[in-house]
């Protein structure tokens, strides 16, 4: 199965309450935190969400 490497490229401070917890669903936290992913269609609705704060890659 392809998984994704998702890095959070942005801060999560001012964002709102939804992308925050988005962000935090995927496991990530901090600046520069990264996550390895499956690529399904709940994984790609998320990077949807908040894709203006990551870097997506495949892995």
């Amino acid at each position: 199965m392809a998984s994704m490497k998702i890095t959070l490229k942005k801060s999560l401070a001012g964002r709102l309450e939804k992308h925050i917890a988005t962000a935090h669903a995927l496991g990530l936290k901090k600046i520069n935190d990264v996550t390895i992913q499956p690529d399904n269609a709940c994984t790609r609705g998320k990077i949807a969400k908040i894709g203006y704060l990551l870097e997506v890659e495949e892995a």
